[in-house]
């Protein structure tokens, strides 16, 4: 690369210095640092009048497509970029002994139900699945009352809300541990999906040979009074997209094997499973807040 010519220089010096005054520290550092990084890389690509034009329209299309509930667009490119996973692992960096973090994603709906031990969450067909576990602490004891906020799509790679033909509260529920920390969620075995491809990411991808597909994954969100809150996945260990995750997501230490059970399984009368059923087990690890 050139050096950048004088004029050029004295412009991005000039817009960096007028943050300079921003009362509170942090956001005077993170605005004199955006303003910094923005303008070397418009200098490093020489970027034309028409590609920043461009820029202008992808970014106006992009909020376009974002209704507040259900479609958060910038949130999907800030996955399909990179950037999500690159914040989360900035933020826990010091979680050793805890499970390890992935992306929020942008389909999460609060205030779903709260669900029994190993209620079943999905009101669409599917493989009928059982996922079992604890909850403990960085120690090995278990943490009662946990929340475990959790969502999947549905077998038609959609999720409620997404899919307007689901009812909202399908695949989605708010479970509870024990007093012995456990956990059971009763759903369906979670399958790949493309993300949307209707909107400006979707061309981002295009344009770039990129494609849309995530691995098969459940959600949770795990939260426990005086607890750091765990946003995580877990993903089906033999899916064929995990080596290329479009939002860079998995993490070998989240995968799960979904073991086949028959009809006469112990745990199939407990968990009223009438047929043959799939029954994954994970124990998440919380580090105090």
């Amino acid at each position: 690369m050139n050096d950048i010519p004088p004029n050029e220089a004295k412009i991005s010096a000039q817009a960096v210095a007028a943050f300079g005054n921003t009362p509170t520290p942090r956001l005077r550092q993170v605005l004199q640092g955006l303003v910094r990084h923005l303008h070397a890389f418009a200098s490093e690509v020489e970027l034309s009048e028409e590609e920043w034009l461009e820029g202008i329209r992808f970014l106006t299309d992009t909020g376009r497509m974002c209704d507040g509930v259900v479609r958060q667009e910038f949130i999907l490119l800030s996955d399909v970029l990179g950037l999500s996973m690159l914040v989360d692992a900035i933020n826990h960096r010091a979680a050793k002994a805890a499970t390890e973090t992935t992306v929020f994603g942008p389909f999460y709906i609060a205030g779903m139900p709260e669900r029994g031990q190993g209620e079943n969450m999905a009101f669409t067909p599917g493989e009928p699945a059982l996922v079992l576990g604890r909850v403990l602490d960085t120690d090995g004891e278990p943490i009662a009352n946990t929340v475990l906020d959790v969502w999947q799509t549905a077998e038609n790679g959609m999720y409620s809300g997404q899919d307007t033909e689901q009812p909202l509260s399908n695949l989605r529920g708010r479970y509870r541990t024990d007093e012995e920390g456990r956990f059971a969620i009763r759903t369906i075995v979670p399958v790949s999906y493309p993300i949307p491809t209707d909107g400006p990411v979707g061309r981002l991808l295009q344009a770039s040979d990129r494609h849309p597909w995530r691995p098969a994954h459940l959600h949770f969100m795990v939260m426990a009074e005086g607890r750091r809150t765990l946003v995580t996945h877990l993903f089906n260990h033999d899916d064929p997209y995990l080596e290329s995750d479009v939002v860079f997501g998995v993490k070998d230490s989240l995968k799960v094997v979904y073991q086949r059970c028959q009809a006469d399984h112990p745990l199939a009368e407990r968990y009223d499973f009438d047929g043959p059923f799939r029954l994954a087990a994970y124990d998440f690890v919380l580090e105090r807040a």
